[in-house]
């Protein structure tokens, strides 16, 4: 997939790197919101194996409190520009907000990443316009209220029709196929068990025809099932990025870069040789 001027091989799964510039995120909120700790945490990332870094100014955790677009631009376009100069690699921005997509890929940004799914005010026009690939994420509910009480009939067929409706409107407003990734959206909106589910039949979502992206990575689906509290949710995130990725996700949302790359490169060996049939 190309993302402005570079590309990306997907053929095999990708790691992209979580950098919350943001006090509040649920697992490291203010680790990161002065340049110089977000640029060495970049540094880290790549270094360790990712090939995408993406770069959030609002927390979307359960009871976060919204920002301004002031606010977040104020936050993220210092940090893209400062990457977009200093590294290789793809940028993405975690935003729903049209102005702040504008903005961000003025700045270097290459993919945009929407919880919301460009559906904001402006947000679908502004994406068609930056003509970058566009990341569209399912949630029931809004952020600060979502994990109330998510309800579903059939939360995989739901999950599913929401993004083929998306992927309708981002072709009907200009946006190519070829630009275009689904994230089920695990944690937005979805009890423990509906997480599992999507998880259970992430295939499925290989029909919409699209790249797929999957983050799980220390979020409560994890921490509820093991008893474990977000520094210690390693191995659950490595175990659901690892199920994921069988499954054809095709990037892996993490904070644990260099873990997830290495458990990943096992299973690109694996692949390799369950498709030599002769064991050659």
């Amino acid at each position: 997939m190309q993302f402005k001027d570079k590309f990306v091989d997907l053929s095999s799964p990708k790691v992209m790197g979580i950098l919350n510039v943001t006090p509040d995120s649920f697992s490291d909120g203010g680790s990161y919101n002065q340049l110089d700790l977000a640029l060495a945490q970049v540094e880290s990332m790549l270094e360790a194996g990712a090939s995408f870094i993406d770069i959030g100014g609002e927390s979307t955790r359960p009871g976060a409190q919204a920002v301004s677009e002031q606010q977040e631009l104020e936050r993220v376009i210092p940090v893209i520009e400062a990457i977009a100069q200093r590294f290789d690699t793809v940028i993405s921005v975690d935003t729903s907000k049209a102005l702040v997509m504008y903005e961000a890929v003025a700045a270097g940004a290459g993919l945009i990443n929407d919880v919301c799914a460009l559906q904001e005010e402006g947000a679908l026009l502004a994406a068609s316009n930056a003509q970058v690939p566009v990341c569209l994420m399912h949630m029931q509910g809004k952020p600060r209220s979502m994990q109330t009480t998510p309800d579903y009939q059939n939360v995989v067929n739901e999950v599913y029709q929401f993004l083929l409706e998306r992927i309708n409107c981002c072709v009907q407003a200009g946006i190519t196929k070829k630009n275009i990734i689904i994230d089920p959206g695990f944690g937005f909106g979805k009890s423990l068990v509906h997480n599992y589910q999507l998880l259970a039949n992430l295939q499925q979502f290989l029909t919409l025809n699209v790249a797929m992206l999957a983050g799980m990575s220390r979020k409560s689906m994890i921490g509820s099932l093991l008893n474990r509290s977000v520094e210690q949710r390693l191995a659950g995130s490595i175990g659901a990025a690892m199920l994921a990725a069988q499954q054809g996700a095709q990037i892996i949302r993490v904070h644990d870069v260099q873990e997830t790359v290495d458990a990943l490169k096992v299973l690109s060996m694996m692949n390799a040789y369950k498709e030599d049939n002769n064991g050659r």
